[in-house]
């Protein structure tokens, strides 16, 4: 792919007339490698040297994967703000929904929704730069009439555009476009609406007789540029100034650490890498995310693998990193502030990952109960004691758990009318205390017992819990620490309710059928199945519910 960053130092080296501060960024694509190609597609390198010639830098790309239309675009909005006149040329293939168009890249596998909003160029962000130069900033689309039903909630071609005031919009075959670019466009003085009916193009947004791309030449030339002598770094420091980025004031720096500027260089370093986590921070509170907005961020995070440390609805530190490392690891600039396409981003990736890690816990859900009852079939259904206990013993949370309980308990009821007045009193004695201790006396108070099975079962489970508390303990902790508000705890016990699960009444209040509930689908989940909520088990169990709330 062909890759080319014509400076505004290398053009006023190159002793080029008109602006030099003009920027233009070009991206042509037609071969792609998932979806069909552009026939029609025609590449815009022609034009390239006669943007040049016009005093324009130039930042352009043919058939531009995501990485490449990001990077060069990441180039665009730092170089725009000092830039006099902008001409944003896109000529390829394009989606949109009902309040977004996006530019596909070479590499998109589809035009669905997700990969739209976390692939592709959203003109919504394009016309945000251009709406800084009003009067002075052209859009050049260049599309096939793309035909058919789209995918989910986007369509091919490019949608309703919502163009900013004193931004101009032309629009035709990629072929139109490409001719009007190598065409008259550069030419001082042509009329821009003029030379776009003669290319066929239509305009819309900002549309003026007199608009001209390129002004008149005075037929004045600049005054040479001299460099006093005594001053070996004036041309370094000039070429910094123009280039205005760190990497020109460090290289100043770097050649001459104590040069007459470098106090001047040092400042601006400072100033460059302050403004973009400034810009970011404004960027994410214009969004004015409510708590519960924020909280859904962070489950999407945790559920993507990105741990923010907490999902209580404030940024810290914990957050901040997460967003960032998730910013970097899906090619935006890691400020640890969200902008509103991201925040689409992440969002259309967590509710896929959520649709994924519900339809596991289905699929192993489904082998769980499948097991299930087949050991059911060999253990509790014929009624035994012994039977009822097996199952108990292997599937505590199992589909058969309350009816072999209430099997038992029958068992047990019918031993209490057999049972000698004095064997039933030991008995509910040892209920009482619930001790292993008690359970253990009671076995010795007699030679054959009538509630044998009953205590040795108990024993069991209490040695069982007893080996396990400080795990418990730890898990009560860490749910204690999410510091839940009952809206969520009531939310929590619906989404169990809807699975099918079983957790008693929707109250806020977590009770034995509850925790049973939760163990099952931490089971289904491939989570640790404590019966508390953690981290992971909130994230998973209501990511994208917050926003249904």
């Amino acid at each position: 792919m062909r890759k080319l960053l014509l400076t505004g130092a290398a053009i006023a080296a190159l002793g080029l007339p008109a602006h030099a501060a003009d920027l233009a960024l070009l991206l042509g694509n037609s071969n792609y490698q998932r979806i069909d190609d552009l026939r029609s597609g025609t590449a815009l390198t022609d034009s390239e040297a006669k943007l040049q010639t016009a005093g324009f830098s130039v930042l352009i790309e043919d058939d531009a994967d995501a990485a490449e239309i990001r990077s060069r675009f990441r180039d665009f909005v730092t170089r725009a703000p000092e830039a006099d006149r902008l001409v944003v040329a896109l000529s390829g293939r394009f989606a949109h929904s009902a309040g977004e168009t996006w530019y596909l890249p070479v590499d998109v596998r589809d035009t669905s929704l997700p990969e739209a909003v976390s692939e592709a160029l959203p003109l919504s962000a394009v016309m945000t730069v251009l709406a800084a130069h009003p009067g002075r900033a052209v859009l050049l689309l260049g599309t096939a009439d793309d035909a058919g039903n789209g995918n989910g909630l986007t369509q091919p071609g490019i949608g309703t555009l919502d163009i900013p005031q004193g931004v101009t919009v032309l629009r035709g075959s990629p072929k139109n476009v490409a001719s009007l670019m190598s065409g008259n466009l550069t030419e001082p003085g042509a009329s821009l609406m003029r030379s776009a009916q003669s290319a066929d193009l239509t305009a819309s947004g900002y549309i003026a007789q007199d608009l001209t791309l390129v002004t008149e030449p005075t037929g004045k030339k600049p005054a040479p540029v001299k460099t006093p002598e005594a001053d070996p770094s004036a041309p370094y420091w000039d070429m910094a100034r123009s280039e205005d980025s760190i990497t020109a004031y460090q290289l100043y720096l770097d050649r001459y650490p104590n040069g007459a500027n470098a106090a001047q260089a040092k400042q601006r370093i400072q100033q460059l890498r302050d403004e973009p986590q400034q810009k970011a921070k404004a960027a994410e509170e214009a969004l004015n995310l409510s708590r519960d907005q924020r909280r859904e961020v962070q489950q999407y995070l945790t559920i993507l693998k990105f741990d923010p440390k907490g999902v209580d609805g404030i940024f810290g530190p914990g957050s901040r990193g997460a967003i960032a490392r998730w910013q970097k690891a899906n090619g935006f600039d890691d400020t640890s502030y969200l902008t509103r396409a991201q925040l689409t981003a992440l969002t259309a990736q967590g509710e896929k990952r959520a649709a994924e890690l519900k339809a596991e816990a289905e699929a192993r859900q489904a082998k769980i109960d499948q097991q299930d009852r087949a050991y059911w079939e060999q253990t509790g259904k014929a009624g035994d004691e012994a039977g009822l206990r097996a199952y108990l013993k292997k599937y505590p949370d199992g589909l058969f758990a309350e009816l072999a309980q209430e099997r038992l308990d029958k068992i047990e009821a019918d031993r209490r009318s057999e049972a000698q007045a004095a064997d039933r009193a030991d008995w509910d004695a040892a209920r009482k205390a619930d001790t292993i201790a008690s359970y253990r006396d009671y076995l010795a108070s007699r030679s054959d017992p009538a509630f044998k099975a009953e205590a040795e079962a108990r024993i069991a489970e209490l040695q069982q819990q007893n080996q396990q508390s400080d795990a418990m303990d730890a898990a009560a902790a860490k749910e204690a620490a999410l510091n839940l508000p009952g809206v969520a705890k009531s939310l929590v016990e619906q989404r169990l309710a809807q699975m099918g699960l079983k957790p008693g009444k929707v109250d806020g209040v977590f009770d034995k059928d509850t925790r049973r509930a939760i163990r099952r689908y931490q089971t289904a989940g491939g989570l640790e199945a404590t019966g508390y909520l953690d981290q992971a088990t909130v994230a998973q169990l209501l990511a994208g519910a917050i926003g249904v709330q």
